[in-house]
């Protein structure tokens, strides 16, 4: 296990991560202090718990926001596959019917180059 201080607040603390998320780990503590940062721009200082509780509570508000976009894309990307197959369906029909067609057409002509005189 490693050990990264963090700061938060103006006040470091000691944390545990896998080895090799030291990097995540400091990330994650920027993001929620900068989000401390913007609620004591905004409010004005408040006690520590209480401003851990709003910053975890946007933070928590913005991953819900991405779940659901998450969610709406996997729906759209699915829409667009079953579109796509029908679609590469369509084309194999449309295909084969110029196919059937090209043929009877060459057999006609062939047809009408037996019976004309030449």
């Amino acid at each position: 296990m490693a050990q990264v201080v963090v700061r938060v607040n103006d006040r470091p603390y000691t944390m545990q991560c896998n080895d090799g998320e030291e990097d995540h780990l400091s990330e994650l503590a920027r993001m929620l202090d900068t989000e401390i940062g913007n609620i004591k721009s905004s409010v004005g200082q408040v006690g520590d718990i209480r401003l851990l509780l709003m910053a975890g509570l946007i933070v928590a508000d913005q991953l819900s926001e991405a779940r659901k976009r998450i969610e709406e894309l996997e729906d759209q990307i699915g829409g667009l596959r079953e579109s796509r197959t029908t679609a590469v369906e369509h084309g194999r029909h449309t295909e084969q019917q110029v196919v059937e067609r090209l043929e009877a057409a060459a057999m006609r002509m062939e047809a009408l180059a037996r019976e004309t005189p030449g």
